[in-house]
């Protein structure tokens, strides 16, 4: 008998429904999020909020709320979200909108609606919104999309008033993100590579030109490039962000035994918290955290790739999407931290304190497993392939014929 033509068989019904090595990867960065938080928010929280452990109940009631929001979408089919899309995008831009009219300031930037004791950052939503639009756009027009350009212009429509409404909050850093997400979407859409370049070319003038447009932005590059010129001023956050990795070194200072966070450091427990995480853990875990994103990445683009071949277009580019999204705020947000790039307002995805973030993240990677499990039913109700005594038989009957 011939074992080898049984195994699809045998190995269809042991598949996992989801993804062991994705799932870890996850949890692994929201536990080390938590911890981080604990860590570097005590002193603030006991000064800010008169409790300690203000931001770290805070931080825990986000995680629950996240795994309670994945646990539900990962009960509602990819269909749902292929029908919603331009409703998804109608709520984003609203939000949008709103955020302009009766947002919440923090530090400069009006990016939050105050829903009672919790703060909702529009951009999330609306970054997820279309991410999801595009993907059903792309289906539609998917062979518009790869002849010519008016299939790219269209969805540069909706994209263009995104990008205008999150410059006006400002938020700069997300409408990074976000171009950088659809571009990338396009061009894994089949866009040909001379219209991906000429794309490439106008972004790297229009970027740095609405960065000029705002005073705070031109005095953030400045500081970028040379960050102890200011030491005790514009560059002072910087500054001490790379303060806080030389003192980690290899191995770190040890968990809870943070100096940058005791007021050195602004935002330790939201934008800055990978260089607290680095100054206490050392370089060798702040790679490993590297590496989890990287895993990540990895595991969403397979899923992807996966739903190419099935011809699931739909689920390959949502998962394209999110996986683009997620890993590139990290590296951005890493970026920062390491002064590799302009300080920007970004959170480090599943690991920063943030509810918004923190759900949204969590939502997309419900969804990527979603479309990972239905992949594997649609293997598991494909008709089994025929064994080498049913193909014998099969051709014997038709030679009698």
């Amino acid at each position: 008998m011939n074992m080898a033509a049984t195994v699809p068989v045998t190995a269809r019904n042991r598949v996992l429904p989801f993804d062991p090595l994705f799932v870890s990867a996850v949890l692994c960065l929201i536990l080390i999020g938590f911890v981080m938080i604990s860590s570097a928010s005590i002193e603030v929280a006991a000064v800010r909020n008169n409790n300690p452990f203000f931001y770290m109940i805070r931080h825990g009631v986000f995680i629950l709320l996240g795994l309670a929001a994945a646990i539900v979408v990962l009960r509602i089919p990819i269909s749902f979200w292929q029908r919603s899309g331009p409703w998804l995008l109608l709520v984003g831009f609203i939000l949008l909108v709103l955020v302009l009219a009766v947002g919440r300031e923090i530090n400069g930037s009006v990016r939050w609606i105050s829903l009672g004791p919790v703060n909702l950052q529009a951009s999330e939503v609306a970054k997820f919104a279309m991410v999801i639009y595009l993907a059903g756009y792309l289906v539609r027009r998917l062979t518009e999309v790869r002849s010519s350009w008016k299939g790219i212009a269209k969805p540069a429509l909706p994209l263009a008033f995104f990008v205008f409404l999150m410059i006006l909050e400002p938020d700069f850093g997300a409408a990074v993100v976000l171009m950088g997400s659809v571009m990338g979407m396009i061009f894994l859409g089949g866009m040909k590579f001379s219209q991906f370049a000429l794309i490439v070319i106008g972004c790297a003038v229009v970027i740095p030109s609405l960065a000029m447009l705002q005073p705070y932005r031109v005095v953030r590059l400045k500081t970028f490039l040379d960050p102890w010129a200011d030491p005790f001023g514009s560059g002072y956050q910087l500054a001490q962000a790379q303060i806080a990795f030389g003192r980690g070194d290899w191995f770190g200072e040890g968990l809870g035994n943070s100096v940058q966070k005791l007021f050195y450091l602004p935002e330790a427990h939201t934008d800055f918290v990978f260089s607290v995480l680095a100054e206490e853990m050392g370089l060798v875990f702040a790679l490993l955290v590297v590496c989890l994103y990287g895993l990540i990445a990895v595991r969403m683009f397979r899923i992807g790739r996966r739903a190419e071949k099935l011809q699931q277009f739909f689920m390959a580019y949502l998962s394209y999407g999110f996986a683009i999204m997620l890993t590139g705020q990290a590296l951005i947000n890493i970026g920062v931290n390491v002064g590799a790039l302009p300080t920007k307002g970004l959170t480090l995805p599943l690991v920063s304190y943030g509810g918004s973030s923190l759900v949204v993240s969590c939502v997309m990677i419900a969804i990527v497993m979603r479309v990972d499990y239905e992949l594997k039913r649609l293997l598991a109700d494909a008709p089994a392939p025929a064994t080498t005594k049913q193909r014998k038989k099969t051709a014997g009957a038709d030679d009698e014929k």
